[in-house]
């Protein structure tokens, strides 16, 4: 779990999830008279090798490649593509979903039993990308248990950050009402007055 996944109160039964999704950031707005800048954390295999050893997902000895490294950001790009969706019509974009389907392939799991009598769902790779199953394994679990509902991406096109709606009824659209949600209605409330005029 990271510190933005604990900031903003993600279970931690999606946190690697959340991480992963939000590794890009496209976020392009200004506030208080400061762009924020654009990045990614992954833009080459030592960025991705880091990312996984510190949560835990890597050995420090295993090495990524070029392909793997390709293979990672195809699965962030498609995770992204389904989170942006509503939940209701996620299973409903057959493209979306088939493209999804291609790539979690690449990360089949197996059900283990535990110790105490439990089941747990393990990577079955064994390279260094293995540690990446265990987001495929968040992603099953949450649509399994209802949880995947809940993480949405920003509505506002200047944002589209991944975020985990804790409100009640579930119906949040911005990651943030009182930065994204207020700059969107801010605009509308402008563009109606200067229609009015």
């Amino acid at each position: 779990m990271s510190k933005q996944s604990r900031q903003f109160q993600v279970p931690d039964e999606l946190a690697n999830l959340y991480d992963f999704a939000n590794t890009l950031d496209v976020r392009h707005f200004t506030h208080h008279g400061v762009q924020h800048p654009q990045g990614d954390e992954l833009t080459n295999a030592r960025e991705l090798a880091a990312w996984m050893q510190q949560r835990g997902l890597m050995r420090a000895d295993a090495r990524i490649s070029p392909a793997m490294l390709a293979t990672a950001l195809e699965l962030r790009s498609l995770i992204r593509d389904y989170l942006q969706r509503d939940p209701t019509e996620r299973s409903k974009n057959k493209d979306s979903v088939r493209a999804l389907n291609k790539t979690l392939k690449l990360f089949p799991l197996l059900a283990t039993a535990r110790d105490d009598g439990g089941m747990v769902l393990r990577a079955a790779r064994e390279d260094a990308l293995a540690g990446l199953s265990s987001v495929v394994s968040e992603l099953y679990d949450g649509s399994r248990n209802g949880t995947l509902d809940r993480l949405k991406m920003c509505a506002s096109d200047e944002c589209r950050r991944v975020f985990f709606d804790r409100s009640k009824p579930a119906t949040r659209r911005w990651c943030m009402s009182s930065l994204c949600g207020n700059r969107i209605k801010t605009r509308s409330y402008r563009e109606r007055q200067r229609s009015a005029e």
